[in-house]
């Protein structure tokens, strides 16, 4: 058995997520520089037993895409030309920062670790993922 990544892309930092080998518990794991993100994926998958990944797919209170998808859609071209063993899910993202945010706040930490936006792009990424396996 292997994990499952969650991927929450953003256009500057990109959280993300996994679950345990037996995919039973969502774990943040770190947030990356986008930039710098398929590298992060290279080193990862080479140390890390993983089957699929799941990727946010951004929509609005309408169900239209938002404006970062185009942004997604061409990682996720490259994601398929450098990992095509791994399955990529989409899972709708809407509303996981603001409920990343809630739990933040919710947790006891201090407003200054509450700001800090790698912090909220890692829980939306473990929402996503909590929220894919649930659905399983």
């Amino acid at each position: 058995m292997g994990q499952i990544l969650a991927i929450d892309y953003g256009k500057v930092r990109t959280g993300l997520a996994a679950t345990d080998d037996a995919k039973i518990i969502a774990s943040a794991l770190t947030t990356v520089e986008t930039p710098k993100l398929i590298d992060f994926l290279k080193d990862y998958f080479s140390k890390n037993n993983v089957e699929a990944v799941v990727v946010g797919l951004p929509t609005d209170l309408k169900g239209q895409l938002s404006e970062i998808e185009t942004d997604i859609q061409q990682f996720l071209k490259v994601f398929e030309t450098e990992f095509p063993d791994k399955k990529v899910h989409r899972l709708d993202e809407r509303f996981t920062s603001k409920m990343a945010s809630f739990f933040i706040s919710q947790s006891g930490k201090n407003k200054k670790q509450r700001q800090e936006k790698g912090l909220i792009d890692r829980v939306s990424a473990t929402i996503i993922l909590q929220n894919f396996l649930d659905q399983q």
